[in-house]
């Protein structure tokens, strides 16, 4: 199992959390974003909601290069493929730096992480880790990417936290996304037909449908005719 499906399989059961992709300015998205959540309207949410939404997005977190290098290590946790696309189709970047607006206390170790990458690329290869080639990259990453379960993660280094932190949020922000979404192949609660309880259920109870309510409750044909009933709560279709 490779990488992509290893983190698809763990996704599956695990991951909740949303995406926020803009294709303007962080000023401009706020104020479309406003008109869309006006109280009342779209997601119903309260004057003080919407205030503290759009604070949120006024200013970006991570300057050019964090956000970069951000681009550059969700690629290298979840490599893109050609049918579905990859983080940075999902606007991955997007999201962390919105988490890490949202959740202050991430910013510490996301800002301390991102640090300590370019620190450390700078003294094993004289580059940036952005700038370095994969293989670097990888190498660095492989000396993180991995802790003892039974030690508290907050007792790890900041480097293996940091890590831990980005890829989780990588992986949530892809997953929720359209794209991500997509490769997971979630269609959501869709309409069935349901012929009742099977008759070997019904006959090991000793149980058996009324031939009239079977009749009006099970046949697929009505199934769009919404249930009336009278004053004293009879069925009447």
């Amino acid at each position: 199992m490779d990488r992509r499906a290893s983190l698809k399989s763990i996704v599956l059961g695990t991951v909740a959390g949303g995406l926020a992709v803009h294709g303007c300015s962080p000023k401009e998205a706020a104020e479309a974003r406003e008109a869309q959540i006006a109280p009342g309207l779209g997601y119903g949410r309260t004057p003080e909601e919407i205030k503290a939404q759009l604070k949120l997005e006024e200013e970006p977190f991570f300057n050019p290069h964090e956000r970069e290098t951000i681009a550059v290590l969700a690629n290298l946790i979840l490599p893109p493929d050609e049918k579905h696309g990859g983080p940075l189709d999902a606007g991955v970047p997007d999201f962390i730096d919105f988490m890490a607006r949202d959740y202050p206390p991430f910013q510490v170790t996301l800002r301390g992480g991102l640090m300590w990458l370019d620190h450390k690329s700078n003294t094993e290869y004289g580059l940036e880790f952005k700038t370095a080639e994969e293989a670097q990259q990888k190498e660095l990453l492989d000396a993180i990417a991995f802790y003892d379960p039974e030690i508290p993660l907050e007792e790890h280094p900041l480097e293996i936290q940091f890590f831990s932190l980005v890829r989780n949020l990588t992986v949530c922000g892809y997953y929720t996304s359209k794209p991500g979404i997509e490769e997971l192949g979630y269609q959501g609660n869709m309409p069935n037909v349901w012929d009742g309880v099977p008759q070997e259920v019904l006959d090991r109870h000793g149980l058996a449908y009324e031939p009239e309510w079977l009749a009006k409750c099970v046949d697929q044909s009505r199934r769009g005719i919404l249930a009336e009933w009278d004053e004293e709560g009879n069925l009447l279709t």
